[in-house]
């Protein structure tokens, strides 16, 4: 059910575009964010569109982060999730694609789906591990059965590189940008509701994953990554989509350990992977064209343009602000969400995005792209509300109005 969520109900405020004027000069222009009617047009496009595992589990983060926020990771206090969900955090449409995924799980397999993929099926984990957590029936094992299966395929039974990094696929040893969007935050996640001394140990290792994948995909010149290495085949290019969803994913993990018991213990950890994230955002937006894209090769200029990548990057780098206070790439996001803004059609499909299946030709549609739009609307929306420029006439107008619609901000 799709409810009135926070980023719908300032979606139907008029916008207030503040200009450096009123921020002050070393704050950056703030963008405007979508519509109701677009939120609503392109989550339906989504759930629509989203039938392969990687989709799904990345269409179950956006429900968490644009619906169900204090339970995303992203969240002020996410850990421990409330074991009785209510009227008002029932998580319905999360809780309905992992009941599905489970209902319809392979029996022959520790994964939650068979797809030839190591890293796909695990994008569903959280969702899995979501709603074993609030079952009703105390006695039902199969959400727990099922999450705990997939994390033990993933550490036990996949292919591993000679040093250690996990297979994204199944048949030989491949790694793939994609995977640590896929992998790692299900690994963490898993971890930290384990609790105990399994905790610690699920959390280094998705740090790890990062790390190796990292060293083995990461061009030494730009530090962007390489989409696929390894393998009986590799593709070298610094594909935008892959470079979003290793900045994406490890931005998951880095919120995982610091809203863990852990977090002390892992500032190391935490300090590299914001540096990662920091690497690629940085590199990323040093090529970005005039109207706010990315190329769908970021480096190539013969490349075509592709609104999907640039919006995963563009959510990263809001993202990434939060964390650091660094506001040097937001102009570069907030021109990137304009693009992304006008990129999509009446019924709410994003346009001019890549094939997600071929990586290098220009497709009609994107799952995962509809998908990107929900992430950058609700990355935005978190960091806009963080601008600490409340004192502003303009915004402590805006803060009135928006405490009137959903309390306090």
């Amino acid at each position: 059910m799709f409810t009135i969520s926070r980023l719908q109900a300032l979606a139907t405020l008029p916008w207030l575009v503040i200009s450096l004027s009123v921020l002050g000069a070393a704050s950056p222009t703030l963008s405007t964010g979508l519509s109701v009617d677009q939120i609503s047009k392109v989550r339906a496009q989504m759930l629509n569109l989203s039938t392969q595992s990687w989709e799904l589990g990345t269409a179950s983060e956006v429900l968490l982060e644009l619906e169900w926020p204090a339970l995303s990771v992203f969240g002020a206090s996410p850990f421990p999730p409330p074991i009785q969900l209510d009227s008002s955090l029932n998580l319905s449409d999360v809780l309905a694609i992992a009941t599905n995924v489970v209902n319809n799980r392979p029996t022959d397999t520790l994964e939650l789906v068979n797809d030839g993929a190591v890293g796909d099926p695990a994008s569903l984990g959280v969702a899995v591990l979501l709603a074993n957590w609030t079952r009703t029936n105390r006695s039902d094992n199969n959400f727990a059965s099922a999450a705990g299966s997939e994390l033990s395929y993933v550490l036990n039974v996949a292919p591993r590189a000679p040093d250690g990094a996990i297979s994204h696929r199944s048949d030989q040893v491949q790694l793939w940008a994609d995977f640590i969007y896929m992998a790692p935050p299900f690994i963490a996640y898993f971890g930290v509701l384990q609790g105990g001394d399994a905790e610690l140990g699920l959390l280094q290792e998705a740090y790890t994953q990062c790390s190796l994948y990292r060293d083995n995909l990461q061009d030494p010149e730009t530090k962007l990554w390489q989409h696929i290495g390894l393998g009986d085949w590799q593709d070298p290019t610094l594909w935008a989509t892959g470079n979003g969803w290793a900045a994406a994913g490890m931005l998951r993990v880095l919120e995982t350990i610091q809203k863990s018991t852990h977090a002390k213990e892992l500032e190391g950890q935490s300090k590299n992977l914001t540096q990662w994230v920091d690497e690629i955002v940085t590199a990323a937006w040093t090529f970005q064209q005039s109207n706010g894209t990315l190329l769908n090769s970021i480096n190539d200029n013969s490349s075509f343009a592709d609104s999907s990548g640039t919006a995963l990057i563009a959510s990263a780098t809001y993202r990434l602000a939060l964390i650091t206070n660094d506001t040097s790439h937001i102009p570069a996001a907030n021109k990137a969400f304009t693009l992304i803004q006008n990129s999509l059609s009446d019924d709410g499909l994003l346009e001019n995005v890549v094939d997600p299946l071929t990586f290098n030709s220009p497709g009609t549609i994107s799952p995962e792209g509809q998908s990107f739009v929900l992430l950058l609307q609700t990355a935005w929306w978190d960091w806009y509300r963080s601008t600490q420029v409340k004192s502003a006439p303009a915004l402590s107008a805006l803060t009135a109005a928006l405490s009137g619609l959903f309390g306090s901000v």
